[in-house]
């Protein structure tokens, strides 16, 4: 069955670095463009980044523009997200989300927390 697990949240302090993971399952990864969102407490989600099947293109929310980076490994099916420079207002849970032409899959999320 198709999967999307996500890995590598925790708790950093304002300005740290966190390497997040998703790792994807159960469908042909190579052919999906593929987003991280995330949730904070009380607030919809949103779309933070974006990466198309092959890689050459990406797309980033202000709020994150020169801080974070999205990467994908079609070999490895797994899509990366590095977040640089974190503050608190980042804290929230991030979800991977696989987008097709007729489906769409999500993660559970691994939450991220920046605090001193």
């Amino acid at each position: 069955q198709v999967q999307l697990v996500e890995s590598g949240g925790g708790v950093v302090q304002p300005g740290g670095s966190l390497r997040l993971s998703c790792a994807a399952s159960g469908f042909t990864f190579s052919r999906y463009l593929m987003n991280w969102y995330r949730q904070a407490p009380g607030k919809v989600r949103e779309l933070v980044t974006s990466i198309t099947s092959n890689g050459g293109s990406t797309n980033y929310a202000d709020f994150v523009k020169g801080r974070f980076i999205i990467s994908r490994d079609n070999a490895k099916n797994t899509l990366y997200l590095q977040m640089n420079s974190l503050k608190p207002e980042d804290t929230a849970v991030y979800s991977c989300n696989a987008r097709g032409i007729r489906d769409d899959y999500w993660g559970q999320g691994t939450q991220v927390t920046v605090s001193s």
